[in-house]
């Protein structure tokens, strides 16, 4: 990696004042757990600063002034950052690649097999240990993946690579196991209304699907990865509370599913609402089997991501280019662009065996496919530097 491509570091920023560090100890927006069991709670931190938590609209409130007279006057080095705010960060951050499914799913115009299949070889030449491939799903639905089995294909002698497919029944599944699938996908809402617009079918309904899906899985020896969808909010319901939320993850986890995947599907989370959901799932499922999938919609996702990566996850979809959509939320943009995301892991320190370099080429190539400009705001801003 040239100079100009080197995220930040840490050695690079300039000086904090050791009372705007404070405000994002760990401590901070942490209290007992007897003061959790209440709806409202009190923390203080240091001197007559308060941050009050009403737990009815999951926002924060910081009230008084920071007056600790032992550090009035001094300024710590930035250095002293990953004591007060980064020390809780994975070291390896492993990303899984959602664009040739949940990215190009949406297009307009049909992408060929032929295009699919280059540009996962080019994102596992990158460095990416995982790639969700494609989707056995009715072509009446999602015309666009209506060659699910000649991606699989196309892939079939890639080695060291997981290549999970969504599968949205046991039909689908069969569908997958036939064309060499070895690891799969099943996803349900978080909202009723759009399981039911979405998957025609109630909550309870889909995952009365996906245990057979499981068991089957099981009986075959295949991986099964669960998503949730409209974890923050939904575009017909609006938000959604994070008690449903841990339901959906807790029977997903609980069937069988070895790492769910918690989507923002519309974009609208910000670190306050994420951090609400991420702490109501993680009392029934296992932080260790989590991932995160965040659209950017609000320009919000890079910033989830991280306060995700402060409370132990260390699993992060994102999709190549910034590729993706709703196609049942109007306004809702694609998912988080997988090189933005290196970049900032990059930057904090942590580790993704991904080539940047490569990983913008592969952006580049589907972007010059879709005859428009890469959604990366890293790659648009170090091609301008290198061109």
């Amino acid at each position: 990696m040239s100079s100009l491509e080197e995220p930040l570091g840490l050695g690079d920023l300039p000086k904090l004042s050791i009372n705007r560090l404070e405000r994002f100890s760990p401590n901070a927006c942490r209290a007992s757990a007897d003061d959790r069991s209440t709806s409202n709670y009190k923390h203080h931190n240091g001197g007559n600063n308060q941050t009050i938590f009403h737990s009815s609209s999951h926002s924060w409130h910081m009230q008084g002034q920071y007056t600790d007279s032992s550090c009035n006057g001094v300024d710590m080095e930035f250095r002293a950052l990953p004591r007060k705010v980064l020390w809780e960060l994975p070291r390896f951050v492993k990303i899984v690649e959602v664009g040739p499914r949940d990215g190009l799913q949406n297009e307009k115009s049909t992408v060929p097999a032929s295009v699919k299949i280059e540009l996962i070889h080019k994102l596992v030449a990158s460095g990416l240990s995982v790639v969700e491939a494609t989707s056995f799903v009715s072509p009446k639905w999602v015309p666009q993946l209506a060659d699910a089995k000649d991606v699989l294909q196309g892939i079939r002698h890639v080695p060291d690579v997981r290549f999970p497919v969504l599968t949205p029944n046991l039909r689908g599944f069969e569908a997958a196991l036939a064309a060499g699938a070895k690891e799969v996908a099943v996803f349900a809402s978080a909202s009723e209304s759009f399981s039911k617009s979405n998957l025609n079918c109630t909550i309870k309904e889909s995952l009365v699907r996906y245990r057979d899906v499981v068991t089957s899985a099981k009986k075959h020896g295949i991986r099964i990865r669960g998503y949730v969808s409209c974890v923050v909010g939904c575009p017909v319901e609006g938000t959604i509370h994070p008690s449903k939320v841990a339901y959906v993850a807790k029977e997903l986890y609980d069937m069988g599913c070895s790492e769910i995947s918690l989507g923002d599907t519309i974009g609208v989370g910000t670190p306050g609402s994420v951090l609400a959901m991420l702490e109501a799932v993680m009392s029934f499922v296992p932080v260790d089997k989590l991932a995160v999938h965040f659209h950017d919609t609000y320009g919000q996702a890079l910033a989830n991501i991280l306060v995700s990566l402060q409370l132990g996850i260390n699993i992060v979809d994102s999709s190549v280019s910034g590729l993706g959509g709703c196609p049942y939320a109007k306004g809702a943009t694609g998912n988080v662009a997988t090189e933005d995301v290196v970049y900032m892991l990059h930057g904090l320190g942590i580790e993704t065996n991904v080539d940047l370099n490569k990983l913008m080429d592969a952006g580049d190539y589907i972007s010059k496919h879709l005859g428009r400009q890469s959604g990366s705001k890293t790659t648009t801003a170090l091609r301008k530097l290198t061109t």
